[in-house]
């Protein structure tokens, strides 16, 4: 028989958020995040000066989440931790802390792929929320990863299109840099991008085949365009920052929008949910609802706590994992690379 209470620690420790969450079955009770702003002034993450932090935060933010649910830790069922991928000194963190803890309280350990929990977050019961039916197509952009994904059920996974260079939050914070605005820059270029023109200035889609992406053409193409017009206007940026933000958005929308048509096209797939960082981004969320009415697309967008790193959705997935019986042993290991 199912046990009906089903408490889960989840950890999360792929980059450079320590984040702890514990659920109820799929109901998220805390879902607590410690960023690391010491990576600003080096404008990108620093992984020894990430794992570093991780150890310091790992202990407060499990706390933290414990006492934000009310929950006691002999009264958890299991612990979920992030295996992988992400930067190795930072997933030993948070899969040390998590077998240690599991092997004290005696209660089964489960390895969760990061990538799996951004898209299964659309998993989490949240009131109002409606979550999609196998199969359906997932579209996951963040930092490190582009890719569409047809997800047959919550551990039938298929990858049917990714980037070949570039993922597309390297081209929004690569982008930002070239402008001179500080990291992360991708929610800037969203910020600025909603008060500017988005065709006041063109830049030519990559044509790659297939259901793949690239990104690195666009990063070059943006580069030698700022610096022909700053030779022209040493105030170009200044006075066009809002146009150029919103023009760099719009191509990149495009860019994503092009290939999950064809993804529908070939698969007859109308579900679309999206997830990872970067679907945070104002300019995508609005494409997505306005296809529902355009293409006949039902979409899927999760809250925005549950799209950059987060443990909740590490969670969701240890709670499938949990009812499955795919538990672990102590001798897991973190791997910075993962099999899909």
């Amino acid at each position: 028989m199912q046990n009906p209470e089903v408490f889960i620690l989840a950890i999360e420790s792929s980059c450079d958020d320590t984040a702890a969450a514990v659920l109820l079955n799929d109901k998220v009770l805390s879902n607590i995040v410690a960023n690391q702003l010491i990576h600003t002034e080096f404008g990108g993450v620093v992984p020894e000066l990430a794992s570093r932090a991780h150890q310091q935060n790992i202990v407060p933010v499990i706390d933290a989440a414990l006492k934000k649910a009310n929950v006691k830790k002999e009264q958890l069922t299991a612990i979920a931790f992030t295996q992988g991928p992400g930067l190795m000194g930072s997933l030993l963190v948070g899969s040390s802390f998590a077998k240690s803890m599991a092997i004290s309280l005696q209660i089964p350990l489960l390895a969760v792929n990061h990538m799996h929990a951004h898209i299964l977050a659309h998993f989490i019961d949240e009131e109002g929320y409606n979550k999609p039916t196998f199969p359906f197509l997932a579209l996951t952009i963040s930092g490190g990863h582009t890719q569409i994904v047809k997800v047959n059920h919550f551990f039938d996974m298929e990858i049917i299109g990714e980037t070949t260079d570039d993922a597309v939050g390297e081209a929004f914070d690569k982008s930002a840099k070239i402008l001179g605005l500080p990291y992360p820059g991708g929610p800037l270029v969203d910020k600025f991008a909603q008060e500017g023109n988005p065709k006041a200035f063109a830049f030519t889609k990559p044509k790659v085949p297939d259901l793949d992406f690239s990104f690195s053409g666009l990063k070059t193409a943006i580069l030698y365009f700022i610096q022909k017009k700053k030779l022209e206007n040493s105030e170009f940026i200044n006075e066009n920052l809002a146009d150029i933000c919103a023009s760099i958005q719009h191509t990149i929308i495009e860019i994503l929008m092009d290939k999950l048509k064809l993804a529908v096209k070939e698969t007859g797939i109308k579900q679309i949910a999206i997830g990872g960082g970067v679907s945070a981004n104002s300019g995508i969320r609005k494409t997505l609802k306005e296809a529902e009415s355009k293409y006949g697309w039902t979409t899927f967008i999760p809250k925005f706590e549950y799209t950059t790193d987060n443990a909740a959705m590490i969670g969701i997935v240890g709670y499938q994992k949990y009812l499955s019986n795919h538990f672990e042993t102590a001798t897991v290991v973190s791997k910075a690379r993962i099999q899909f």
